[in-house]
């Protein structure tokens, strides 16, 4: 008899989309305009650490600013985080607040180890997958895509810097939390290579299937072809296919094509998820974000705390903070 697996997914009312490439490009504008049709009161994002390493960082931030502004009419704020070193704990909890606060999360170009190198110690899965919970959309092209999975491939080292000894990083794994234990490679059909193959993002397939050879059994590659988004619905929970190309579910010698205009149940690539507990240090923050009340959980110290001294600065800046707050802030961490 077949045994029939049960797996601890995660509840999502929210929307991922994996574009392969081309986040900017007039064939993927309605790609976008889909998923901002869904969402009322938008609040969207773009994420710039991917880039963040880059010289041209406030041009970059500009240019995709632009494209939202004029191709579909959206204004998009760009939230710097271009450093996990570099960035005081206020500054980290106070990026994951306004990421956490906003419904719509872009993120895409630059180096993908770079990006992950920044966002894993700040557990920014966990913030990824908040959006996701109440029902918001993130969108996630290119670069950032290879962070999603479970593991992620260096591809800058391989390919610019010549490591002929590749191994994967461990990834976010935002998509294992949902029963999908793989690893994301967008630019799957890249031919800019012409007399060489640079398919697979850069990689080529004999690295490609090394690198493959050393994932465990339990998880599968994603592919995305250029021009193309794969959009998972969590809602329905299915995934559906779109834009120039295919993607493709490969899981050891058995590959799967995602063919261009098909919807698929995930439960049929569902393989082995992980379920990570949610951050109690921010639900404590929003249980109650009186300034006094904060004030007690800032002097107590740990994540907590620091979340609350985050929701403080957030709470002045934008002058939620009455004239008699900062005397009882004061007493209130004194006090405690």
């Amino acid at each position: 008899m077949k045994q029939v697996l049960r797996y601890a997914v995660a509840v999502s009312e929210g929307v991922l989309a994996i574009l392969g490439s081309g986040e900017t490009a007039p064939g993927m504008t309605k790609i976008h305009r889909r998923l901002f049709k869904s969402i009322a009161d938008l609040r969207a994002v773009n994420i710039d650490t991917s880039y963040g390493f880059q010289l041209n960082v406030p041009q970059m931030s500009q240019k995709l600013e632009e494209y939202f502004q004029t191709s579909l009419h959206v204004d998009v704020t760009t939230l710097h985080f271009p450093s996990f070193d570099n960035a005081s704990e206020v500054e980290r909890a106070l990026f994951k607040r306004r990421v956490r606060e906003s419904n719509y999360v872009f993120a895409g170009p630059g180096s993908p180890t770079y990006a992950l190198a920044q966002w894993a110690p700040l557990h920014f899965e966990d913030d990824l997958q908040a959006v996701l919970g109440v029902g918001g959309t993130i969108c996630i092209s290119s670069a950032a895509s290879l962070t999603l999975g479970a593991f992620t491939a260096p591809i800058y080292e391989i390919y610019k810097v010549g490591d002929l000894t590749p191994v994967w990083r461990p990834g976010l794994n935002v998509l294992g939390a949902f029963g999908l234990n793989c690893a994301v490679i967008p630019h799957f059909d890249n031919a800019e290579g012409r007399n060489y193959d640079t398919r697979y993002c850069y990689l080529g397939e004999p690295r490609l299937l090394e690198l493959e050879t050393q994932l465990p059994d339990d998880v599968a590659t994603l592919g995305v072809d250029e021009h193309t988004a794969v959009t998972f619905d969590f809602a329905t929970d299915e995934l559906r296919v779109e834009g120039r190309s295919n993607a493709y579910w490969r899981h050891g010698t058995d590959v799967r094509v995602l063919a261009n205009g098909s919807t698929l149940p995930l439960e049929d690539l569902r393989n082995a998820p992980t379920h990570r507990p949610a951050d109690v240090s921010a639900a404590a923050v929003e249980a109650d974000d009186s300034p006094l009340a904060l004030a007690d959980l800032a002097a107590r110290g740990g994540p907590a705390g620091i979340n609350a001294i985050a929701r403080l600065v957030e709470l002045a800046s934008t002058g939620q903070v009455d004239r008699g707050a900062p005397t009882a802030l004061i007493e209130g961490i004194i006090g405690a």
